[in-house]
């Protein structure tokens, strides 16, 4: 049995991409700041094999404990999904130091962390997946997102680089670009009036937010060899079109009638 590492697995889609890959009969590790207890009885109660860890992914010291401990019980990981991550909406003149830090270690250091230790087990036995969470935000820009933007394209980045480096020892690496999902993370940023539900909706050729399930979906479906084993390197975008379409707003909504 295959062990995956999500990260971020408390809720929204790290919770929906855990449950999608215990489904699929992976073990799965679950890690997150928040309490698993729940999250994993859930994942047992329905038949699959998955653990909880609790910590700060941006601690080198935790990380290095989590490698440790799946190096003792499972031998290597097979797997990563670096999901976990944070929104700051700010301009950027207003965005200060300590917020923007605070947004890179969890974005984007957390990730190398965890690429730099539990990769490096994928590459002793020249084997496995890692698949980061980016956003259309890593793509291009979005106002207000300074920080965020920064870090997601950095995110890009890694994933590009990572592939170039491990592709040929057999550690694929790819990232997912999702547009905006109906999560908790949603709701808190929609709560402090940055945007409505129609702004996205009128702004996606498909005319609705993303849901967990739909971004899960192509995590598994980049985690699995069997079906993506000579996809390295890409940034998929998994947005309903947003990236495709440079319309103008009312365009785009009219010709929905």
């Amino acid at each position: 049995m295959k062990t995956i590492v999500v990260t971020g697995a408390a809720q929204g889609l790290g919770l929906a991409t855990a449950s999608l890959l215990a489904r699929r009969d992976y073990r799965v590790i679950l890690l997150d700041l928040k309490p698993l207890d729940a999250q994993v009885d859930g994942l047992r109660g329905a038949g699959g094999q998955a653990e909880g860890l609790s910590g700060d992914i941006s601690s080198e010291t935790f990380v290095q404990h989590l490698a440790e401990w799946i190096a003792q019980e499972y031998g290597a990981a097979d797997g990563l999904v670096n999901n976990a991550g944070i929104s700051h909406i700010a301009p950027a003149e207003d965005t200060t130091a300590a917020q923007w830090q605070r947004v890179m270690n969890i974005n984007l250091f957390g990730p190398f962390l965890l690429c730099r230790y539990l990769g490096a087990q994928m590459l002793q036995k020249r084997q496995g997946s890692i698949v980061n969470v980016a956003s259309v935000a890593g793509l291009a820009g979005v106002s207000h997102r300074s920080a965020y933007n920064a870090s997601k394209h950095g995110l890009i980045g890694l994933t590009h680089t990572l592939a170039a480096e491990w592709g040929g020892r057999g550690v694929r690496v790819n990232a997912v670009c999702p547009g905006w999902i109906k999560t908790e993370m949603d709701v808190a940023d929609q709560g402090s009036g940055a945007y409505s539900d129609a702004d996205i909706i009128n702004r996606v050729p498909m005319a609705r937010f993303a849901k967990a399930d739909d971004v899960a979906e192509a995590i598994g479906f980049l985690i699995d060899a069997e079906r993506s084993g000579f996809i390295n390197g890409v940034s998929l975008p998994v947005d309903g079109g947003w990236m495709a379409d440079a319309s103008w707003e009312s365009l785009r909504v009219r010709t929905r009638t």
